[in-house]
């Protein structure tokens, strides 16, 4: 989706020597080592804020203390990024909209305001793509649906801000399923995203695009949603990490699916990443209140450094009753439990009393309005054509008759306090809770059991809890298997570091051969 760029080097000798250090070659000011021919899992046994072979699959984090340290510019490194999306991108089809040019000129900006001793932020001239379903100013902003195939809206949403307040240079924005409300990423605006480790395989939904871009190394980060799974899913199926935070921590201003709705409190936001330090960076960037959505607060986000994994209580399974997993999967899970046996105060198997109800509970929530607000979204939009798996709107659009009688509206919402309630009462007795994210790994396309897929995500939107999930396990035919790390509200710093301890432990992210 965009030429080749030149990568020229600085006559800085500290420079050439780290950019050696990394695996580039220095000659005629040119990029002289084939990205294609870099990709060597084996090398990526460095620690993990220390800029790796190849760059691009470096974290964002120690992207931003290569460019402050001046080990490498911005513009480099996002000229080096956009060479990697025009490498990938025509296989997984992730990137959909790319502003290459105003990436750079953005990037050079970032390096002359370094070089005038300005600081952006923790996240200064790193790039970075963002979920199509985001507004962003300028850019086109589809959420998947035709209605808006070429709005440009004239503000960024509030993540997108903050994330460019910090210092981070936008490229891209990446697919999304028609309004974000499938477990795959297809649309009839930009089509479907292919799984970076099988292309048979989809990536995901609906932060699909963007697990599969920052998979492949064509990103450093994206921002994804989770209503039932949008952030786990696909940080599963691709074998990276992603962060659901607790209901209520960050702004859903500008998206697709925001806080309007009476179901406000399942959807959240939050960073998709390789490794687990880039969610602990970008956490705080996109938390707290921005006067526009008046559910979030400003509850400070702990430090997960504090935290020792070895005083903490854990319960885990294996099967939520719901959608039994493949063998792998168990065995996968089993194996962190018994790593957690050596390592933690204590390890329970046991899991909520009536968890085999939720997701039926959660798709009732969903539906207590008819499908209502999804219709209204694309009215404004102006959608006349559906993606096929949201055709069955049409068949709820007779919103003056009443559908659901008040006592079922009533009866729906005191199940779902009764359910949270019983979910808390649980949890009183651990610290955290360890599960699968889904009952198999990266699903074929055209899968068709999707409710199966999501059971064991779903059951968290109703809780509203943060969850981090983290590569820890492969299945035989070389899919990544990810793994839940459940914790009460506003203790994301306690799910993040037993997040860390066991990407530590099982190896995390492993680059994709593509």
């Amino acid at each position: 989706m965009t030429d080749k760029h030149p990568f020229e080097l600085s006559s800085d000798p500290s420079r050439r020597d780290a950019l050696k250090a990394i695996g580039f070659g220095i000659g005629a000011g040119a990029f002289l080592t084939s990205l294609s021919s870099c990709d060597k899992p084996e090398k990526m046994n460095v620690p993990i804020s220390e800029l790796k072979d190849p760059i691009y699959y470096s974290s964002a984090t120690a992207i931003a203390k290569a460019i402050k340290s001046k080990k490498i510019s911005s513009e480099e490194i996002t000229k080096i990024y956009l060479d990697r999306i025009s490498s990938v991108n025509p296989k997984i089809n992730a990137v959909v909209q790319l502003v290459a040019d105003q990436a750079l000129t953005s990037a050079r900006n970032a390096d002359n305001a370094l070089a005038n001793g300005e600081d952006f932020g923790p996240l200064h001239g790193v790039p970075m793509t963002i979920k199509d379903s985001f507004d962003t100013a300028g850019i086109i902003s589809t959420a998947g649906t035709l209605g808006r195939s070429n709005y440009i809206p004239e503000e960024d949403a509030t993540v997108v801000s903050r994330l460019k307040n910090a210092g981070a240079i936008l490229m891209g924005k990446t697919n999304t399923p028609e309004l974000t409300m499938a477990g795959s990423t297809d649309n009839l605006v930009y089509g479907q995203t292919n799984n970076p480790y099988n292309l048979n395989h989809s990536p995901g939904g609906s932060s699909g695009g963007a697990a599969a871009i920052v998979s492949a190394g064509g990103s450093s980060f994206d921002i994804g949603t989770d209503t039932g799974g949008s952030i786990r899913n696909p940080a599963h199926s691709c074998g990276i990490c992603g962060l659901k935070p607790t209901s209520g921590r960050v702004p859903r201003t500008g998206h697709i699916i925001s806080f309007e709705g009476y179901d406000q409190s399942l959807t959240t936001v939050g960073p998709i990443t390789r490794y687990v330090e880039d969610l602990i960076t970008i956490l705080p960037i996109i938390s707290g209140s921005d006067g526009i959505d008046p559910y979030i607060y400003d509850i400070a986000v702990g430090d997960p450094d504090k935290i020792e994994v070895s005083q903490l209580k854990f319960a885990f399974y294996s099967d939520n009753g719901i959608a039994s997993p493949i063998p792998e999967v168990v065995q996968v899970i089993r194996k962190v439990a018994d790593e957690m046996a050596n390592n933690a105060a204590s390890i329970v198997e046991t899991r909520p009393e009536g968890i085999e109800q939720t997701l039926d509970l959660w798709l009732e929530v969903l539906e207590t309005d008819k499908n209502y607000g999804l219709n209204k979204v694309l009215t404004k939009a102006g959608t006349k054509t559906l993606s096929p798996f949201l055709t069955y709107l049409d068949d709820f659009k007779d919103f003056e008759s009443p559908i659901i009688s008040p006592r079922q509206f009533h009866e729906i919402f005191e199940n779902w306090s009764l359910c949270r309630s019983r979910m808390a009462e649980f949890f009183t007795d651990y610290d955290i809770i360890l599960c699968p994210v889904s009952n198999i790994p990266a699903h074929p396309h055209g899968f068709e059991e999707m409710f199966d897929l999501i059971s064991y995500t779903t059951t968290y939107n109703l809780t509203g809890w943060p969850i981090a999930v983290v590569r820890v396990g492969v299945s035989s035919d070389g899919l990544p298997i990810g793994i839940q790390i459940v914790g009460k509200p506003w203790q994301e710093d306690k799910v993040l570091a037993v997040a860390k301890f066991l990407e530590t432990k099982f190896g995390g992210f492993q680059p994709p051969v593509i």
